[in-house]
């Protein structure tokens, strides 16, 4: 992920052994990360069963509030691709019959975004 990525608030993929070693305290057992990406501080994981976002608050980021989306409360989600000028792809995701999406990311330009709808639609679908 570039620098620029970064300062724009695009998030760029983790490597999952990372992701794993540094988050295994909230996996439930069985649990497996498929996906994960960085944004700053703030960091999202798709997982074998739900959905994690972790917001890190705070000067020294040892503050952080986690959210825990289920697939099964998804209803649903739209991805908007980055185009010729653009430098980033856009993740919007519903839950339950709310109007306006709970989660919103952006990602850099380097993301297989198609991979990120892939593993949604299966687990959502």
């Amino acid at each position: 992920m570039s620098f620029l990525d970064k300062i724009l608030g695009n998030a760029g993929e983790v490597d999952h052994e990372k992701l794993k070693e540094e988050y295994k305290h909230i996996l439930i057992e069985g649990e497996q990360i498929e996906m994960g990406f960085v944004l700053l501080r703030d960091v999202f994981i798709f997982t074998s069963s739900r959905l994690i976002l972790i917001d890190k608050q705070g000067l020294s980021g040892k503050k952080m509030e986690m959210k825990s989306l289920p697939y099964k409360s998804i209803s649903r989600f739209s991805l908007e691709t980055a185009g010729t000028f653009d430098r980033d792809a856009e993740l919007k995701i519903w839950i339950s019959s709310e109007n306006l999406p709970s989660v919103s990311k952006k990602f850099s330009k380097g993301v297989d975004v198609f991979k990120v709808q892939r593993l949604l639609a299966e687990r959502v679908c």
